[in-house]
């Protein structure tokens, strides 16, 4: 009798939040609540108060149902905290922590490793290279179609060995998409859709070129012999580790993106991701 009142009130003070009971609420403190008959409906409420997630196998789920906790109680425990926002960091070096949609740089080691958020610097000006030359030779010699970013030096700041992560498993969220949005170039979902590339220094901007012409036709995007190789890894679904396939030799750089259209056009809608090595 002693025993049936000690649980009890022990209940009792876990539906109020004692102190002395205020812990996550885990999976053996549900199966003990359905154990004493407490009802579904109190457990179930229970469950909801709390912010506590529980990720059950189906294992587990069949043992729970073994040992008598209700259908009901298994799905209020499957739906705890699904319509939850997550909790997000913007600094976190552990790439298996939710953040934001978009790229980041790994800066430092150890323990004081932290990541930093690349925000996108959008082109201000498309420019034109070769004209001369490729009006007096016909054609034959190439005009070249440039991006052009303000500024001489990139705000980020990298190693010879920089390491990116690339976060796109939230990039739905309306909070997030806005990593990646860009006119009608809002759905990115692979390291695979942009490009390294080396910004060239000029007096007060970068520039990178997109795009060439002469006699025998025309091409868009960045050229091949300016693409810097790269590789990536994913380390969950949505989340991948990039990394450049050789040292990077100090200068500017920056992943390239939406270049939905060739010319001017294509350039003046670039999304660049920049960085400086150093």
């Amino acid at each position: 009798m002693k025993k049936s009142l000690s649980f009890a009130l022990a209940a009792i003070g876990l539906m109020a939040g004692s102190p002395a009971l205020a812990e996550t609420l885990s999976v053996n403190d549900v199966l003990q609540l359905s154990q004493m008959g407490l009802g579904d409906e109190a457990i179930v409420a229970k469950i909801e108060s709390e912010s506590a997630t529980f990720d059950l196998s189906t294992d587990e789920m069949i043992e729970l149902k073994q040992k008598g906790v209700s259908s009901t109680v298994i799905a209020a425990m499957l739906s705890a905290g699904a319509n939850s926002e997550p909790e997000y960091s913007l600094d976190s070096a552990d790439p298996m922590i939710p953040h934001p949609a978009g790229v980041y740089l790994l800066q430092g080691s150890g323990s004081d490793a932290r990541m930093k958020r690349m925000n996108a610097t959008v082109s201000n000006q498309a420019k034109t290279g070769g004209i001369l030359g490729y009006a007096l030779t016909g054609g034959i010699a190439s005009a070249s179609v440039k991006v052009a970013i303000q500024d001489e030096i990139a705000p980020v700041q990298s190693t010879t060995k920089p390491v990116f992560y690339f976060f796109f498993d939230n990039a739905s969220d309306a909070s997030a998409s806005n990593a990646w949005a860009n006119g009608l170039n809002t759905t990115v979902q692979s390291p695979a859709e942009f490009t390294l590339v080396e910004l060239k220094q000029k007096k007060g901007r970068r520039e990178a070129r997109v795009g060439s012409m002469n006699i025998a036709g025309a091409k868009s995007g960045v050229m091949d012999k300016d693409r810097i190789p790269f590789h990536y890894d994913m380390v969950r679904p949505g989340v991948y580790e990039v990394k450049a396939d050789a040292v990077m030799e100090p200068g500017e750089y920056g992943f390239i993106f939406s270049l939905g259209s060739g010319g001017t056009a294509g350039a003046m809608s670039a999304r660049i991701f920049d960085f400086s090595v150093r």
